[in-house]
């Protein structure tokens, strides 16, 4: 009797917590294994998490990396300068969704020989704009004046997001500009 009152009390606690999936294994009784898989249903990832889930999935260097909705985009390219667009879920999975072999790998070469890395760069602008997150992360060598430089989005707590530049060579964030609040869709 006790044991089933224990049990009850911990599903009641993993539902309101854990959802469906996790109440599903408590009835089972079984509530260490319960508590794993809820945090784990109730996890997000972060950008910095979605970099590292696609590099050890797809070896290279980040070119770009954005969250629509609950899913990770992230653009590798290969030392061989081949690329892949990797897709990272909630749970931390990556799968490739496409690969393009065409590119001619001389294209990359300052995105590859940067010191300051895409996950450098993410934390040069989060360093710059305390309890933000990286919502979007681009190499961008189109300037008009020819410089290169990351292009990291953030997004405070209160909606409004910010685009850091961060120097490839210095690590230093460069500029930032701010947005409006930006309400989309992509929470």
């Amino acid at each position: 009797m006790k044991r089933n009152v224990i049990i009850s009390a911990a599903a009641a606690a993993v539902l309101t917590v854990g959802g469906p999936t996790a109440a599903a294994l408590a009835a089972t009784g079984d509530t260490a294994r319960t508590t794993t898989t809820a945090t784990a249903a109730r996890a997000d990832v972060t950008a910095e998490s979605a970099s590292d889930a696609a590099l050890k999935h797809y070896p290279g260097v980040v070119e770009s990396l954005d969250k629509d909705g609950a899913v990770w985009h992230v653009n590798v390219i290969a030392k061989n300068g081949k690329n892949a667009e990797v897709e990272v879920s909630t749970a931390g999975k990556a799968t490739t969704r496409d690969t393009d072999n065409d590119n001619n790998g001389n294209e990359y070469a300052p995105l590859i020989a940067a010191k300051v890395n895409a996950k450098k760069a993410m934390a040069a602008a989060l360093a710059a704009n305390k309890g933000a997150v990286v919502w979007s992360v681009d190499w961008d060598d189109d300037d008009d004046n020819g410089s290169t430089y990351w292009d990291v989005e953030v997004k405070a707590k209160d909606g409004t997001t910010k685009h850091v530049h961060v120097d490839p060579t210095s690590g230093k964030v460069t500029a930032s500009s701010s947005d409006s609040n930006d309400n989309d869709d992509n929470n």
